[in-house]
């Protein structure tokens, strides 16, 4: 039989579930205690008593966010070894993830720059944050292949983080807004082209077991 304390514990995943959903599809905005009880036919109090406030749930859906997304992509591309290997499996896991979450449901990461990139306050200081750590993350990752030598000495480690992350931007684009069923293919593609044009004279881009391009849906 469940506890009083699973069950809470059950309830909080499911709020934050329907909330992360809700956020990635319409906005952070969208977020009220009201709407979040009403879809899971729950009471206001027992949502808020949960989480608080308003923003007191958009910074819980934020975090939740960021601890998925990484949980998907970069802590397993860790097990990588250092340099094109790791690169290689952040780039194919980023773009499972894609696939298999923000393209049916929406990318907080995006909209919320595009829904903040006037706003001030707490909300989007959270939300810039966890961009400018995941973009910390991947300027590391870059850093290590040159330093391994598999990646030119002179590549630009923040002009390539900056290209890796506008190629997500327009997969985002291409496979919710023009719906075109092969944006993931074309993005792998894409993604070869840049990392062979940074490869270290002998360094081959071909992929391994664990990073080898994702098939296309």
């Amino acid at each position: 039989m469940e506890t009083k304390t699973e069950r809470s514990g059950l309830t909080l995943a499911a709020i934050l579930d329907t909330a992360l959903r809700m956020a990635a599809a319409e906005g952070l905005e969208s977020l009220t205690i009201g709407e979040v009880a009403k879809r899971l036919n729950l009471s206001k109090s027992g949502v808020f008593s949960r989480v608080g406030s308003r923003e007191a749930l958009q910074k819980a859906v934020l975090e939740e966010y960021d601890r998925r997304f990484l949980s998907d992509v970069l802590v397993p591309a860790l097990r990588e070894p250092r340099g094109l290997p790791r690169l290689n499996a952040i780039m194919r896991l980023w773009l499972q993830r894609v696939r298999d979450v923000e393209a049916s449901q929406g990318c907080i990461y995006c909209k919320g720059a595009f829904e903040y990139d006037s706003r001030e306050g707490p909300v989007r200081e959270l939300l810039e944050d966890g961009i400018r750590r995941w973009r910390s993350s991947l300027k590391r990752t870059v850093i290590q292949a040159i330093d391994a030598g598999h990646l030119c000495a002179d590549t630009d480690a923040e002009q390539l983080v900056f290209e890796m992350d506008a190629l997500f931007v327009g997969l985002m684009h291409d496979a919710r807004f023009l719906r075109e069923p092969r944006a993931a293919e074309r993005t792998w593609t894409a993604w070869q082209r840049l990392a062979s044009s940074h490869l270290a004279p002998g360094v081959s881009l071909e992929p391994g077991p664990s990073t080898r391009s994702p098939a296309t849906r």
